[in-house]
This record gives C-alpha cells, structure tokens and sequence, in this order.
C-alpha cells in the first residue's frame, strides 16, 4: 500500500485545525505543518497530532509556501489540505479504500472539492483539483496565489471522493492585495492570474476592472478552456451588474465558441430575456438547461444550474403565461433536487390556492 505525507501550509487557523486532523489523521502516514506566523494557538494544536512543524517566513506567495512544506515530505505520495478542508464520514471510508487499492504506477491523484453550501448545507460549487502527488517526480506549485500544480503523467480521477471546505476565517483583502502588488511592481500576470484576478476584482464588486481583466485574459487566448466559459460567464455578470445588458448577452454568447453550452449559461440567457418580458424566448433557454447533461469537467460546476435552477425558472414563467400544469410540473422536478427549497414550497403553497380557486 502506497504512503503519504499530508503537507499543510497554516496560519492563525485555530478555529478550525483540529477538526480538519482529525478527520484525516489516520488516512495518512505523516503530517507536515508548516505555519507561516501564526500568533494564535495553531501551532499548539498542531503538535498534538505531529512533531513536524515548521516555520516559514510569508513572501507573499502560497506557491513558494507549499513548496516548502513538499520538501518535507518523506513518504510516496504527497497531498495538501487547507486548515479549514475536512472529509466527511463516507469521504474518509472511500478515501481508505483508494488508498489499499492504489499502487505506485499513479502519478497523481485528483478528487472533487466542495467549496460552498447552501441554507440546507447541500454543495452548490464543485470543483476538481490534483490532491495527492508522487513525491519522486518533483511536482512544484506555481502562481502565488491560487496556486496550482501542472497535471502530467498517469492520473487518476477519484470522481466520488470530496474534500469539503469549511470556512470560518475570511481573508477578504489577502489575494488581492497581492496580485495588486505584482501589478503596481510591473509584474507580468500568467494567463491563469489575469483570470483569478479578475474573479478577485469581481468578488469585490470592482466590476469595471473585472472587465477589463476578463477581456485581456480572454482576447489573449492563453487560457485553458473551462476558465474560458467561467470567464465568459462572470463577464456577463459584471456587465449586468453595470447595466450593459446588451454586452452581457454576448459574453455569454460568446462561450458558446469554446464548448457545448453549459447550464449556467443558458440560464443567465434566460434571465435576460425574462427580464424582457420574453417569456417564450426564456423558456427556450430554461429547457435547454434543463435537459443539458452535467458534462465530466474538470472545471467549476455550479451545481443548482444542474437541474434546480432551470425548474424553478420554467414554473415561474409557464406561472406567468397561466400554463399553471406545466408550472405545477416543473416545480415538482425542482422539488427533485431541492426538497427542502423554500421557493418550491413557496410555489406549491401559491399553485394550490389558484386551482382551488378555479
């Protein structure tokens, strides 16, 4: 059975270590903390799960951090985590069973990372990341923010194990403030950090920066496709928000030329011509989404586009044009995804008054 170091990167995080070690102590064979000035408990806690601590001075540079802590690693395999990532119960059994499995033909291993939750604790963003890494092919980190290791060699893919991610500490200013420091030093951004720091600038409701960045990281045609549709798709979204509806229709048009539509897509499309008072037009865009396969991505899913979305979309505007069958209809296939969705129950409530009343 293969060995692997746990190669972590921390600091001020003692909110919430304990429960991430805990969750993953015994599915690895050593633990690597490597904090990088942490003034809380973080290390305390630390030691008692491992005696490998180490300090490392912040650069400004996540990258550099965790190549630093890789270099520590004794054991086959090293993986990362984040101080606030734990695997659930069925996670951490799936985890093991991979792990008794696996042999030391694989370069790399990835798993799905849920990042976001919903009221009802239900993921709502997937993504994909390389998690467990062949320590003697000397896989380095790159970008100092958003870091990321080039995915070579023979890969497998645990599609059905997720690390899922917590947070509790938010570092609202850390990641921009540093892309904005590489900016103002006259640094050339990768492809990849011209897109995040767009997302950056977006998350900030910097919306005209975020144009501009999506735009340069897009015209320059440098980028990986899936960060392409996720470009098109946040593009669209700045210029609605700065009420250039007309541009935000293209951007998302414009995802079209990279790949088959994608369900987000097509619902934004809906919601411009919903907004217009188009419903049949809208309807059009809902349907689509609705009977789009999720594609096996890589990428970022958006996981209430994927069936939910679309649904509670169509019940409205089959509502809106009296088709209260079909409303009725789609709201149930909503209810499919989200039982516990209040805005089914809110339609169910208001559908069952209007055929009472007929």
């Amino acid at each position: 059975m293969i060995s692997i170091s746990l190669c972590m990167i921390v600091k001020n995080e003692e909110q919430v270590l304990e429960r991430c070690l805990l969750s993953v102590q015994d599915l690895v064979d050593e633990i690597i903390i490597v904090d990088t000035g942490s003034t809380d408990k973080t290390k305390q806690i630390a030691s008692k799960f491992t005696p490998l601590i180490y300090d490392f001075q912040w650069i400004d540079d996540f990258a550099a951090a965790r190549n630093f802590s890789f270099s520590k690693a004794t054991k086959d395999y090293q993986m990362w985590l984040d101080a606030d990532d734990i695997f659930v119960e069925e996670d951490r059994m799936k985890f093991k069973k991979l792990k008794e499995g696996l042999n030391n033909t694989i370069d790399m291993i990835t798993m799905k990372y849920n990042t976001h939750f919903d009221e009802n604790n239900l993921p709502i963003f997937t993504s994909t990341r390389g998690r467990i890494f062949k320590k003697k092919n000397g896989y380095l980190w790159e970008d100092p923010i958003h870091e990321y290791i080039t995915w070579t060699g023979n890969i497998f893919h645990a599609n059905d194990i997720f690390v899922t991610h917590k947070k509790v500490n938010v570092y609202a200013d850390r990641n921009i403030k540093i892309y904005e420091k590489q900016v103002a030093e006259g640094k050339e951004l990768s492809p990849r950090s011209t897109y995040y720091f767009a997302r950056e600038l977006k998350d900030h409701k910097r919306y005209e920066e975020s144009v501009i960045y999506f735009n340069k990281f897009l015209n320059d045609g440098l980028g990986w496709v899936e960060d392409n549709i996720a470009s098109c798709y946040n593009l669209g979204i700045c210029y609605r928000v700065l009420k250039e509806e007309e541009k935000s229709l293209e951007a998302f048009l414009r995802s079209f030329k990279y790949s088959t539509p994608r369900a987000e897509i097509c619902c934004e499309i809906g919601y411009y011509f919903k907004k217009n008072n188009q419903l049949t037009n809208a309807i059009f865009w809902f349907e689509l989404a609705g009977s789009l396969e999720k594609p096996n991505t890589m990428g970022f899913i958006l996981n209430d586009y994927w069936g939910y979305i679309p649904n509670i979309e169509l019940a409205v505007c089959y509502s809106n044009l009296n088709n209260i069958k079909k409303a009725v209809y789609h709201n149930q296939k909503a209810k499919i995804y989200k039982p516990l969705s209040k805005a089914v129950k809110h339609n169910e409530e208001y559908f069952s008054q209007l055929i009472k009343s007929v």
